[in-house]
């Protein structure tokens, strides 16, 4: 049986395959298109999916798209006839919506094929379970805790509940205009960053300042531990309507929050232009701490509820991993999955799955232990890159290759790694990664002025061997996909300063060999000659998405100045 995952018409298209329960193929539309958190209909990312299996979309028996424009109707409708916000998110959405209901056909006039001859059937899944299945139904677990925590989507902000093999029990939810993600969004747009998906500049500058407004920001969303209102007096989405663009091409959501933020708590930082000052850090600091309060606080009386010590989350806000990193120490959740892509490009996997075991009964086989589940190239279509922008490059064997990359990190040099199948997610996990030394505190500096060009106070992660992670950090328990935060131990503050963040903590990836044996080896050897298995990561790209190709690795080698570039067993350096 082959299911086609779909999120389309929203932020960080995608689609991904599965195949007899095997999940063969996800992707990010934007990774094609290089236009970030893309929103078009992901016609190339579909195609991509057939192709990792030599298929054709003859042969995908469903389509599970990750939004259904049914889903509580009666709430969207009296949104809509009741105020001049529900009219204008009604007519934003609703082509949209139309578009989504058409899928069928975008998909068979995209691939050149008549719609009849596309046999699928096609389910409409709420946007919550989407997300909530795309965790609990590739983790390990046969049950668990589930919540899912986001903007919007389906008229909905949180859903949470119990997993219990292939069928899902949902308790409660939180609906619309109340949403933990708009509430950071609202104080993201607020604080001078208005692109979608700036909130994670915002966790790194919280670490900056001090819960000086805590109290004030405690007001702005209450929790009785339960679920969470916002004080609507401090936005404008329930009033305006949300202005949302989300048909091609990049998203566009217009200003959330509302008058009584400024009146509250000073005038806003209008641009990216205007320094950041203390004030701005504080609000930062108190806005993630009221962040960390709420969703501790759920998740403590959901474990209460359940009786369960295992928990898969979802959603926008499960990629706080300042959050993440608190569940195991101040919840009784011991055991934690969230999925790498746990943001809304992932709802494509969790609506392939929520129909393959929850619709369909299918039993469960299938856990996703890496998240390398994109394209990858071949050694001579990465030699024609290197050959095309003539660049002089030698092929050495992997116990050379290994060792000589490793030597140059130790070296000071930065390094371009491009490996096997990219990542699925936002986040370089070591096949299109950007690598230098841990050890040099100047290095993030360094990496900002000569190809990133990113904001100073946003921390880079660090890669290390799984087995070593108790000696570096507080805590051993594995953090694969960069989810999680812990403080470096006090004693090895100093030999890795370029990833530790100025609160003492790192967004680290721990590696093991069985998920990633390249990128295992390239640790140990750097730790092998530095005493040091920790190296520093940060994404394969300057300003647009994560380099898919071995054309686009090649280009941003040679307009940044990177020093040394490996394409599989192609090494060049400058």
């Amino acid at each position: 049986m082959r299911i086609l995952g779909i999120n389309a018409y929203h932020g960080d298209a995608s689609a991904a395959l599965v195949v007899d329960g095997q999940l063969v193929a996800a992707v990010e539309e934007e990774r094609f298109t290089r236009v970030k958190h893309d929103t078009s209909f992901p016609l190339r990312s579909v195609q991509y999916c057939l192709d990792a299996v030599n298929g054709s979309i003859n042969e995908i028996d469903h389509i599970a798209l990750s939004r259904n424009p049914r889903a509580n109707l009666g709430r969207r409708v009296r949104f809509a006839i009741g105020s001049r916000a529900g009219r204008r998110m009604a007519a934003d959405r609703g082509a949209s919506l139309l578009k989504t209901l058409r899928a069928k056909a975008t998909i068979s006039q995209g691939l050149r094929i008549p719609a009849q001859g596309l046999r699928a059937k096609v389910h409409f899944v709420e946007h919550h379970l989407a997300h909530i299945a795309s965790a609990f139904y590739v983790s390990p677990f046969d049950r668990a805790a589930v919540m899912s925590l986001d903007g919007f989507g389906d008229m909905v902000s949180a859903m949470w509940g119990v997993g219990r093999g292939p069928k899902l029990e949902i308790s409660g939810e939180v609906g619309f205009p109340h949403s933990l993600g708009l509430y950071y969004t609202a104080f993201t747009q607020y604080l001078g960053f208005p692109k979608y998906g700036d909130e994670y500049k915002v966790m790194g500058l919280a670490s900056y300042g001090e819960p000086e407004y805590l109290e004030a920001v405690r007001n702005v969303v209450r929790s009785n531990g339960t679920g969470y209102e916002l004080d609507l007096r401090y936005f404008r989405h329930h009033l305006d309507g949300v202005s949302m663009t989300w048909n091609g091409g990049p998203p566009e959501l217009g200003p959330v929050w509302g008058e009584g933020m400024a009146e509250r708590f000073g005038p806003a930082r209008e641009s990216r232009e205007e320094p950041i000052e203390p004030r701005h850090e504080n609000i930062a600091s108190s806005m993630q701490h009221r962040l960390e309060e709420v969703v501790l606080g759920m998740l403590r009386h959901l474990n209460e509820q359940t009786g369960l010590d295992v928990l898969c989350m979802a959603g926008g806000v499960a990629l706080n991993c300042v959050v993440n990193g608190k569940i195991r120490r101040e919840t009784g959740f011991r055991e934690l999955y969230i999925q790498p892509a746990a943001y809304d490009g992932g709802t494509s996997v969790g609506a392939a799955y929520y129909v393959h075991h929850h619709l369909l009964g299918k039993p469960r086989s299938y856990v996703m232990d890496h998240a390398f589940l994109g394209p990858e190239f071949s050694e001579a279509e990465c030699r024609a890159a290197l050959d095309g922008a003539g660049i002089a490059y030698r092929r050495l064997e992997d116990h050379d290759l290994f060792p000589t990359a490793a030597r140059a990190l130790s070296e000071g040099k930065i390094l371009g790694w491009f490996q096997g199948r990219m990542e699925f997610g936002p986040r370089a996990l070591g096949n299109r990664s950007i690598l230098a030394d841990p050890r040099r505190g100047d290095m993030k500096d360094i990496l900002n002025a000569r190809i990133k060009h990113r904001e100073p106070f946003r921390p880079f992660a660090p890669s290390l061997l799984e087995e070593a992670t108790g000696d570096w950090f507080d805590d051993d328990y594995p953090s694969p996909y960069m989810l999680l935060t812990y403080h470096v131990k006090n004693e090895q503050r100093e030999r890795i300063p370029a990833p530790t963040h100025v609160d003492g903590t790192g967004r680290l990836q721990t590696v093991r060999r069985d998920q990633n044996p390249r990128y295992y080896d390239l640790i140990k050897s750097f730790g092998e000659i530095t005493g040091v298995p920790v190296v520093l990561n940060t994404s394969f790209n300057e300003n647009e998405p994560i380099c898919c190709t071995p054309q686009e690795a090649v280009e941003t080698f040679t307009r940044t100045r990177m020093d040394v570039l490996v394409l599989g067993n192609l090494i060049c350096a400058r």
